[in-house]
This record gives structure tokens, C-alpha cells and sequence, in this order.
């Protein structure tokens, strides 16, 4: 357990990468959001106005963990441990970090509301269905996704640190012809309004927790299988 720890330890060396960078990007997302909500007619609609922006948080966490397998790992090897150490160290740097942000994301959502959008009606931390209002759901919500996006950012720099560059682009590419195959399915049944349905009928529960924590846990099973054969 010591030798997890110590494998975990090894994601805060560089704090101002591993934590600062993503809040950094998000918080800049954040300020030119609230630059256009003030300067245009954005907040005007009913119920207010809703932005992606924080996609680039969880998008940004995705690189990071990418880079702990193409980076660290092999520093990790070269002070002896082991690569199941290292994944599972990592792993709980994810667990904790996805808890974390979920907290901290589920405070600012709190504020947000509090001041009617940052007095703009701009929901920027928990837009749409993501604002569940129960707070210790809130917190799930948030961490669900950020897991998941964890789980794929250390099956992506696996693939990166077994196959390279060659390896990742044949990935993309299967990922976006299995896209395209389930989308013309979906179209050929002509069950869009089938899909729409499930969306809407689905708790966010599920959506934002049930489905993420499963792909998280397929990733990381699928990561840490081929973690076993990178050399540093």
C-alpha cells in the first residue's frame, strides 16, 4: 500500500501541470463566457443561457492522465516500481481527484445559482439537466464524468506508450467508424425519436454516473492490460 501511495505522490511533483493546467483552461473558458453573456442578448432567452464551456475541464483532465502513462510512467519504472503500482496509484488520484472536482464544481454551481447566473443567467458549471439540485447528487454528477474522462486519458496514453502515434490514429479511427456504424443503424431504424426518449426519460443518475463509472471501469480494465507489456 506504501508503494501505491508513493506511485500516487508522483502525480503532485508538478501540481501547477497535473491540477493547475485544467482549472487554468476551464477558468479561462469560464471569463470569456462571461464576457459574451455581458456583452450580448445570450442570458435573455428563458430560463437563461446555457454553454459547453466546462467540457474543456474534463477534456483538458483526459490530456493530463494521457500524459502520466507517456511521462511519468517511465520515471516511475526507473524508481522501481512496478507498472501495476503505478496504475493502480494512478487510479487513485483518479478516484480522489474526481471526487474532488466534483466538489468543488458542485460549490461553484451553488454560487452560480445563488447570484441568478452571475447576475447574467449564465449557466456555465452545471448547464441543462447537469443542475440536479441535491447536492450530494450534484457531486456525483460531476464526478461520474470526470472518472470516465480519467479511465480514457490512461487507456490513451497506454495505447500512445505501446503503439505511438500510429497506435492512437487507428484507435480514432475505429472509434469514429464504430460512431458512424451505430448512428446509420439508428437512422436505418429510423429510431431517433426511440433514442431521444430514453435521453429524456433517463436520470441523470444513470447518465451522468451508472454509464461513465462503466466506461471508466472497461477503460481502466483494458488500460491496465496493456500497461503490462510498455517498457519505460
Amino acid at each position: 500500500m506504501d508503494r501505491i501511495l508513493g506511485a500516487a505522490r508522483l502525480h503532485l511533483v508538478n501540481p501547477l501541470m497535473s491540477l493547475g493546467i485544467p482549472w487554468l483552461v476551464v477558468l479561462s473558458s469560464f471569463a470569456i463566457n462571461l464576457v459574451v453573456w455581458g456583452v450580448t442578448a445570450a442570458g435573455d432567452q428563458p430560463g437563461g443561457g446555457s454553454t459547453g464551456g466546462l467540457a474543456a475541464l474534463y477534456l483538458t483532465v483526459l490530456i493530463v492522465f494521457a500524459q502520466s502513462i507517456t511521462q511519468l510512467l517511465p520515471f516511475a519504472m526507473g524508481l522501481s516500481l512496478t507498472r501495476r503500482t503505478f496504475y493502480l496509484g494512478t487510479a487513485l488520484v483518479a478516484l480522489l481527484q474526481s471526487l474532488g472536482y466534483g466538489i468543488v464544481l458542485t460549490a461553484l454551481d451553488a454560487v452560480e445559482n445563488g447570484t441568478g447566473g452571475w447576475g447574467l443567467d449564465l449557466h456555465f458549471w452545471a448547464p441543462g439537466r447537469m443542475d440536479v439540485g441535491n447536492p450530494l447528487l450534484q457531486v456525483i454528477v460531476f464526478a461520474g464524468p470526470m472518472l470516465a474522462c480519467c479511465a480514457l486519458g490512461v487507456a490513451s496514453g497506454v495505447v500512445i506508450k505501446r503503439w505511438g502515434q500510429p497506435g492512437l490514429w487507428a484507435g480514432i479511427i475505429a472509434i469514429i467508424f464504430a460512431t458512424g456504424g451505430a448512428l446509420a443503424l439508428i437512422g436505418s431504424l429510423d429510431a431517433w425519436q426511440s433514442v431521444f426518449d430514453w435521453f429524456g426519460d433517463t436520470s441523470m443518475a444513470v447518465l451522468a454516473f451508472g454509464i461513465p463509472v462503466a466506461v471508466a471501469a472497461v477503460a481502466g480494465l483494458l488500460g491496465l492490460g496493456g500497461a503490462r507489456r510498455i517498457v519505460p
